[in-house]
């Protein structure tokens, strides 16, 4: 049997181009992750997160961004907001506890989770959540660009949100170990290689302007690393003698050469696994 031809090219094209994604449910879960290829918003019914109140240390970034997002969550103005600074202290946690936190304090409140990847499809994502009524935090974690990333100009779309502005029922909370977004040392060969060098840069650097909020987070002390531990084991019930659980913990940082709430969390998920307690 003879395929017509034109025939043949529809139906390739048809995979080329598939069908526009439907009308996500929204009331199928409170967080979501958008993928590409196709597009899809993806619910997740268990986040992956720890209790407010088991952050340690980060009390004024954790005031100020639950504030914002319940002014946000309420209908009010809010700002974009950028965490910044030291691996490991609970910058992306922060998000998600704030989140759970709101919640649990009556307010409806989505989070949808974006990659750093997948940004240059941030406007069809924006489409779909400006059509909601439902308020959405937009959460991309790890968030940072090399010198010759062009990604960055799509988070212009979240940022500024073109000739439409920013939805208003959506929000944009990053992360990243970098407070410009980009490596000093690309900001500053740029600079000495350019002709005018305040002007080769500046649309990166200032990008972090465009965000309302900006949040540092930097490393820990022993006395913070330790209350972090012990908050750990009062949530899960896990007794051990205080001389003991601070040597071990102390030994713990120092093979490690770092203190930070994931090295705390990482020797206490050793501890319960020789305590032999579950979490």
């Amino acid at each position: 049997m003879t395929v017509d031809p034109l025939d043949r090219i529809a139906a390739a094209l048809e995979r080329m181009a598939p069908a526009p994604m439907p009308a996500p449910d929204f009331a199928a879960a409170d967080a979501f992750a958008w993928h590409t290829a196709p597009d899809r918003l993806e619910p997740v019914l268990r986040v992956s997160r720890v209790d407010i109140g088991l952050l340690v240390g980060v009390n004024r970034s954790r005031d100020t961004l639950l504030e914002n997002t319940r002014h946000f969550a309420a209908g009010l103005p809010a700002n974009n907001a950028l965490l910044w600074g030291a691996r490991g202290m609970g910058k992306s946690s922060l998000v998600k506890a704030v989140h759970a936190q709101v919640r649990a304090e009556g307010l409806a409140l989505k989070i949808v989770e974006l990659s750093r990847e997948d940004l240059p499809s941030v406007q069809r994502l924006l489409a779909h959540l400006r059509r909601s009524e439902h308020r959405f935090i937009l959460f991309c974690d790890d968030l940072s660009f090399s010198h010759d990333d062009q990604h960055y100009k799509s988070l212009k779309a979240v940022l500024d949100g073109g000739i439409e502005g920013r939805p208003e029922n959506v929000v944009f909370y990053a992360t990243s170990n970098r407070r410009h977004l980009m490596p000093r040392d690309m900001i500053e060969n740029e600079t000495q290689a350019a002709i005018h060098s305040t002007e080769a840069v500046e649309e990166k650097v200032s990008l972090s302007d465009r965000f309302g909020l900006w949040l540092g987070f930097h490393s820990c002390t022993q006395d913070e690393y330790l209350a972090m531990i012990d908050g750990y084991c009062a949530a899960h019930g896990l007794s051990v003698p205080a001389a003991r659980l601070r040597a071990e913990a102390i030994e713990w940082q120092a093979t490690r050469g770092a203190r930070s709430g994931r090295v705390a969390w990482q020797f206490f998920c050793d501890l319960a696994a020789r305590e032999g307690v579950r979490i």
